[in-house]
């Protein structure tokens, strides 16, 4: 345990005086031990580079000198897909491949308390995201004969009750032992004016999630990464929690990734083309000569707007976070403080506990700095990194929201149109209505298929009766 001198210096040294002065005031002891304990997770040295940089003289950065469309792996390209399939197929039967599943989010914006992975989603028999991802790796397990296990990157907030809800669950089905859980990294939030780390009650800091490219960091400290060496991962599946139709295990996206000339097996990522250009999600851009996401909100609308002369938007790469990422490259990452992610600066309201006058302050306007890294910015910092073109409807079906616009309801409907179209592959007649959407109400479980070929030779129906509820 650092020394209460010790620590009482790098506070000192890094700004936080007013942390000094309350732990020598500050009653009972567990109070302070409670406090200590939080501060001693801190790389001061660190945070007093970040709290220059990013507030007490932060600069926004300069804009590229030049930002094209990023080039991709199109769906109707002149590409080897069965070759591809094939070589990714043989990463998955040597058991060369885990799943990595961001997890923190809470259900709060789907008038659901708990876990977001937990909410139930599948649009018959309402199964939960987790429940989804996990008999889709069951189904590729057997498919493929192989072990392929699950890490899950939780929040503080809800990793207990996640996975109090898989022991409920029985793991659905996978063995617990090649599931493993383990906690995101926090940041102290910060004075937006002065750099001090706000308090968000007497006996905590005011924290938030160190984003999503924190899983890197993550993976290292909890021991995950450490795992997989040893179980001969040498790439990682890496999909979101609230995308029903992520494909687990995709063979061919892997295989193009670990064996593409035009890839280090190093960082990939999916994409599909945009629906509006105004829509909010990030695009996949050449910046600079260098493949990058830019944020939807960081694009000016001329650049979004802009159109090839066959009408198409010419920045229609959207990002759908789903990437294949090389296991040594991580170790890179987390090693090598040349490959170090950036951090991302936003101006928040955070209500916090006003050390002066022991009263809580909820603030009116922005007043805190969260410092936060986002996993794409690994792209760039890959030797060479390529991006493969998806179907919408074939693997993004997001629940965000309780209604509108990537809902619940949306998805559901997305979810349907799937099943409807992978029946319809393989020859069952499905009903629709005069504007094309499914007269019916269509659920295949990941059990069943995790892709419109498992569908071959199952025994199924001649045709979906109008206005049916169907499960297969």
């Amino acid at each position: 345990m650092t020394q209460v001198s010790d620590l009482n210096t790098q506070l000192v040294a890094c700004g936080q005086d007013h942390l000094v002065d309350y732990l020598l005031k500050v009653t009972p002891d567990s109070a302070r031990d409670a406090i200590t304990a939080q501060l001693e997770t801190i790389d001061f040295n660190d945070l007093g580079v970040l709290i220059e940089k990013y507030v007490r003289n932060y600069t926004p950065a300069a804009s590229p000198a030049s930002i094209a469309p990023a080039k991709y792996y199109s769906l109707d390209g002149d590409w080897d897909r069965a070759g591809y399939q094939a070589k990714g197929e043989e990463l998955i039967r040597a058991s060369k491949v885990a799943c990595f599943t961001v997890a923190g989010g809470q259900g709060s914006r789907l008038g659901y308390d708990g876990p977001k992975g937990c909410y139930p989603t599948s649009c018959v028999s309402e199964k939960p995201l987790f429940q989804i991802f996990a008999e889709g790796i069951r189904r590729s397990q057997g498919k493929y004969g192989a072990v392929i296990p699950w890490y899950i990157m939780t929040s503080p907030l809800n990793h207990e009750a996640t996975q109090a809800f898989f022991a409920k669950h029985d793991f659905f089905g996978l063995e617990s032992g090649n599931v493993m859980f383990f906690e995101q990294g926090v940041m102290p939030s910060l004075d937006a004016q002065s750099g001090q780390i706000l308090m968000a009650d007497p006996m905590h800091l005011a924290t938030n999630p160190d984003g999503h490219g924190g899983a890197f960091k993550a993976l290292a400290v909890s021991g995950a990464l450490a795992d997989m060496k040893n179980r001969g991962i040498e790439h990682m599946s890496y999909f979101q929690v609230d995308n029903p139709h992520a494909m687990v295990i995709d063979p061919v996206f892997l295989g193009l990734h670990a064996f593409a000339e035009e890839s280090s097996g190093e960082f990939s990522s999916k994409m599909v083309a945009k629906a509006s250009w105004d829509e909010k999600v990030g695009v996949f851009c050449d910046v600079d000569g260098s493949t990058e996401v830019i944020e939807y909100s960081d694009m000016s609308d001329e650049l979004a707007k802009q159109t090839n002369a066959d009408g198409q938007l010419a920045f229609n790469a959207g990002s759908i976070a789903i990437h294949a990422i090389g296991v040594e490259f991580i170790e890179k990452i987390v090693s090598n403080p040349e490959y170090a992610l950036p951090f991302h600066r936003a101006v928040k309201k955070v209500s916090h506990f006003d050390l002066s006058t022991g009263q809580t302050i909820t603030p009116s306007e922005n007043n805190a700095v969260k410092l936060e890294k986002f996993v794409f910015d690994g792209i760039p910092l890959a030797s060479k990194s390529i991006v493969v073109e998806t179907g919408r409807v074939e693997e993004f079906a997001p629940v965000k929201n309780e209604t509108g616009s990537d809902s619940i309801v949306s998805s559901k409907a997305i979810q349907t149109e799937r099943a409807a179209q992978w029946l319809e592959a393989v020859g069952v007649t499905v009903p629709r209505k005069a504007d094309g959407s499914v007269d019916a109400t269509i659920e295949i479980s990941t059990l069943t298929a995790v892709c419109s070929d498992d569908l071959k030779g199952i025994d199924l129906p001649d045709a979906i009766e109008p206005g049916s509820t169907v499960t297969l």
